[in-house]
């Protein structure tokens, strides 16, 4: 596999002549890295890469402080899919499944009552507790593309546009959105929709950014306006570890300890953090417990 020009990157940019604004993501090594940490079947580690690109997508024009998440989840065979982009470019994901999988592996196999879930957190100048914002829709479409571009359209009103493809290794991701009051003239959504419509997977993963709007849009007056390095890395913290397990209660924490150590590893790096018998009961000692929760998190 060669050299990608644009390997780990965000590109915005925006389509003057139709007021369309645009990301695009390219992950190769960072994919590489997240997908390394569990050997998932290639459907799954398909679906799971495409997450990964759409979390990094949907940071492009948000505001964010803190980080993003995008969280699928449901009862089917497709259980959970989850990617999580962070201000500092950083990213992460993981995949829970069961066997047997459906052929093809659409979003359909999370099964009835499935939901997806945008999350935004972010701390404000001065503020001591980070406020978050959170998106639910039902999750009913045939790819993750469509389910996002309808999250889009029911929770933000926007048109968007999405093409999410894993190839040979690398994972990208395409987005268009049409900003109410933009300037541009009135057949230009029209326009660059059956443009991109003639845009493949292959293309979308293996053309530099440069070379891939200009074969599209060079019509449409393309402003690059910025470009920022992606990663893969791991937000897990002892901190954040203390509070799962004081969301689990003291009862359950306790029943962690093995040999007076309880080891809780994270399942996106596997780094372990090792709590012994009195620093799991100073959890509850000095902190409320806090209540269980099946929102999605």
């Amino acid at each position: 596999m060669k050299p990608h020009p644009d390997r780990d990157t965000l590109t915005r940019f925006l389509l003057d002549r139709s007021g369309i604004r645009g990301v695009v993501v390219h992950l190769d090594q960072t994919w590489a890295e997240i997908a390394a940490r569990t050997e998932y079947p290639p459907p799954v580690a398909a679906r799971l890469g495409e997450t990964c690109a759409a979390a990094a997508l949907f940071t492009g024009h948000a505001k964010i402080d803190g980080r993003l998440s995008v969280q699928l989840r449901g009862t089917g065979a497709l259980r959970t899919l989850f990617a999580e982009c962070t201000a500092a470019g950083t990213l992460r994901g993981i995949a829970h499944f069961d066997h047997p999988l459906p052929s093809p592996l659409t979003p359909r196999a999370f099964g009835p009552g499935s939901l997806m879930a945008i999350t935004i957190e972010s701390t404000p100048p001065g503020a001591h507790e980070p406020t978050r914002y959170q998106g639910l829709v039902s999750l009913e479409a045939d790819s993750l593309a469509e389910a996002f571009e309808a999250y889009f359209e029911q929770s933000e009103q926007l048109p968007t546009r999405l093409l999410l493809a894993t190839v040979e290794g690398r994972t990208a991701g395409l987005m268009l959105q049409k900003l109410p009051g933009a300037k541009g003239d009135m057949d230009g959504w029209n326009r660059c929709n059956a443009l991109f419509e003639t845009l493949g997977g292959q293309e979308l993963a293996e053309l530099p950014v440069e070379t891939l709007l200009h074969r599209l849009f060079h019509e449409e007056r393309v402003k690059l306006l910025d470009r920022r390095p992606l990663a893969f890395a791991c937000s897990c913290s002892r901190e954040r570890v203390a509070d799962m397990l004081r969301t689990l209660g003291a009862d359950e924490a306790r029943s962690a300890v093995v040999d007076g150590v309880a080891v809780v590893h994270c399942d996106f790096c596997g780094e372990g953090y090792r709590f012994e018998t009195e620093q799991i009961e100073a959890l509850f000692t000095f902190a409320p417990t806090a209540p269980s929760s099946d929102r999605l998190q």
